[in-house]
């Protein structure tokens, strides 16, 4: 997405500052790193990335849209869970397939709402499902404003694109993430690595996500605790996570370059 504007840049000879959110470098930013200025990334730790050009790196927490930051969650586990599951731009297919029957067998031991991301022809599927189940259910295939989902839920089973797990971490969701195999340079598994190192998710390979995804909920139902925890480790990865120090220190850097 970002080819064409630096292509521009580079025609009119504008300077480039790049962002890197995942935690691998991607192709067209290790590409134009030459070019770059400066690189805004999320880690020091990145993979992929060239040790001749260690110093353009600038370390910022994760940017997220503004009003995300103004977002909270409760720091309690409901007696209803809110449970809510994305699939992000690279499809929820899996979860479309797997998971509802273990929803259902979960809802014998805790009542639990889903709020639920699907294609738009599953979505009468689904929500009669459920329904029949007896499972609240809001079931949708675009969402405007997803990050009031996310701020409902009080746990997310999701992909793990960098922007979906950076919203989550801010309003302090713990997830399950399930990374997408055939995502670019594996990607999506480093970026749920970054959580799970820290202790504030759970990472499912997609190949066991039927097998194991019942078990890790009903595990995380008696286990509150390590919920909690996980809980708490993002409120403490993101406390200087705020709209005004991320900004500032991005114009800090592009004002003294």
């Amino acid at each position: 997405m970002s080819l064409p504007i630096i292509l521009a840049a580079r025609l009119l000879k504008l300077e480039i500052y790049l962002i890197e959110p995942n935690q691998i470098l991607g192709r067209a930013n290790r590409y134009f790193l030459n070019f770059s200025k400066k690189i805004f990334c999320y880690t020091k730790e990145m993979k992929n990335f060239p040790s001749n050009f260690k110093d353009r790196m600038i370390m910022i927490n994760p940017l997220v849209r503004r009003h995300i930051y103004e977002l909270k969650s409760s720091y309690e586990m409901k007696d209803k869970l809110t449970l809510l599951v994305v699939g992000g731009s690279q499809g929820a297919n899996i979860f479309d397939k797997n998971l509802k029957n273990s929803i259902v067998n979960i809802s014998k031991i805790k009542s639990i709402k889903i709020i639920q991301q699907t294609n738009e022809k599953n979505i009468s599927y689904l929500r009669d499902f459920y329904l029949k189940n007896n499972v609240e259910n809001k079931i949708f295939s675009f969402d405007k404003d997803l990050s009031r989902s996310i701020q409902q839920a009080d746990l997310c089973i999701t992909r793990a694109g960098a922007s979906t797990l950076a919203e989550l971490s801010v309003i302090n969701i713990p997830f399950i993430a399930v990374p997408l195999p055939t995502s670019k340079d594996n990607h999506q598994f480093e970026n749920a690595s970054f959580y799970k190192n820290n202790d504030c998710c759970w990472i499912i390979n997609q190949n066991s996500f039927e097998k194991k995804i019942e078990e890790i909920l009903k595990d995380i139902f008696e286990k509150k605790s390590d919920y909690l925890k996980k809980k708490e480790n993002l409120k403490k990865l993101n406390y200087q996570n705020t709209w005004i120090n991320v900004n500032q220190k991005i114009l800090k850097i592009i004002n003294e370059n």
